[in-house]
């Protein structure tokens, strides 16, 4: 039995306990309360983020994408091992989706908490998310007690907001990228499939899901947007939630329903590209300073000597943009993260890992705007070491 350390209100939680029902996985569910905190995820973690698995062989694991990776690399071995294995993988094998997978993987963990930040916190969701965070300090107090001391520590990820670049500036533009674009393609792909490539979800499904179930979904106000302006979105967060209510007749291109599988010939659905020339309009140049800056913060503090094995979460700032191409965009502020090179890396990995890319891969790539793009050289290479980022 696995264990997961986590909780409701949490954005990385939501993604990994999908991933964990679908995998069939059987594990118990722990709320990460500040007495959790104290006495198992800081010390056998060495970080104070949320989720935790623990194994059964009593491993401590930290961070969902090397989570998934995990079980990923366990499924791989048992299939290997018995052809009869339920085909579960949420990696898709042909480059294409692949790639495209991973693409939307990093944009739902880093680019839509933007938009998952901002109405958590900026619109109508209260006393409920401070009695959601009571939980974590006094799980059995009335609900009165719990928005009380929540509220104290709800103030607490109020404050990442600006650090974001959520401001009164960009505000009405992140609304209006959200609704009209974010909300408006993902709402007519669900349409017609019921997830991103086919049947069966993959790991840019299990990205999304963070955000748009824990935040956008869950809380009052973004929920109710959500279910007027994105029906298909919202029963796409349900599906995802309860794998087991998609063993239904087939909406997309492939139809097994006893076998569901990503779509065939390595296709790409045109409902996609208008989300991918977005993530490479906006997320991508954001991606490639954060490389930048992360190079020259290393230089800097190396001849200052001030060198650290272990690299801050934050690096300074830098400018991003934010908006529709068609009704214009603000530019703003945020804080560099420099774990969203980590992410970034993993992209790039994937595209050259592909011996010879074919042209299809590469006309959509270019389509897109992200062929250049997959052309980055990372010059100071990341890596985790005790769930802490290190150069190497």
């Amino acid at each position: 039995m696995y264990i997961l350390y986590g909780s409701e209100v949490s954005l990385y939680t939501g993604k990994i306990r999908a991933y964990l029902k679908y995998k069939q996985l059987p594990f118990t569910e722990v709320l990460s309360t500040l007495s959790v905190y104290k006495k198992i995820i800081r010390p056998k973690t060495g970080v104070t983020f949320i989720p935790v698995v623990k194994t059964p062989s009593g491993e401590y694991l930290q961070d969902t994408v090397r989570i998934i990776d995990y079980f990923e690399a366990q499924s791989r071995a048992n299939t290997q091992a018995d052809t009869n294995t339920n085909n579960l993988s949420v990696i898709p094998n042909t480059p294409a989706q692949h790639l495209v997978s991973e693409l939307f993987a990093l944009w739902g963990d880093e680019w839509l908490v933007i938009p998952a930040m901002h109405y958590r916190w900026n619109k109508d969701n209260f006393p409920f998310i401070y009695e959601e965070f009571g939980q974590v300090v006094t799980p059995k107090a009335p609900k009165f007690i719990k928005a009380y001391f929540g509220k104290k520590l709800a103030k607490k990820f109020q404050g990442f907001v600006p650090l974001l670049g959520i401001t009164e500036k960009s505000i009405p533009y992140i609304e209006d990228w959200y609704e009209n674009t974010v909300l408006h393609y993902l709402n007519e792909h669900f349409a017609t499939h019921k997830y991103l490539l086919g049947d069966k979800p993959c790991t840019g499904d299990f990205g999304l899901l963070g955000p748009l179930y824990a935040h956008l979904y869950r809380d009052p106000a973004p929920k109710q947007l959500m279910d007027k302006l994105a029906p298909n979105v919202a029963a796409w967060v349900k599906r995802m939630n309860n794998p087991g209510t998609a063993q239904q007749a087939s909406t997309s291109a492939s139809n097994d329903i006893n076998n569901p599988n990503f779509i065939e010939n390595d296709e790409i659905p045109a409902t996609l590209l208008p989300l991918l020339k977005d993530m490479f309009t906006q997320q991508w140049p954001v991606l490639k300073n954060t490389s930048e800056a992360l190079s020259n913060w290393r230089e800097k503090n190396a001849s200052n000597g001030n060198a650290s094995r272990f690299i801050p979460r934050t690096i300074g700032q830098h400018s991003f943009k934010i908006g529709r191409s068609e009704t214009g965009n603000v530019e703003e502020q945020r804080f560099i993260s420099s774990f969203h090179q980590y992410k970034l890396q993993r992209v790039l990995d994937v595209f050259n890992s592909i011996e010879q890319p074919s042209p299809e891969l590469v006309s959509l790539l270019e389509e897109v705007g992200g062929l250049e793009y997959m052309q980055l050289k990372v010059k100071d290479r990341v890596t985790i070491e005790r769930n802490r980022l290190v150069f190497g």
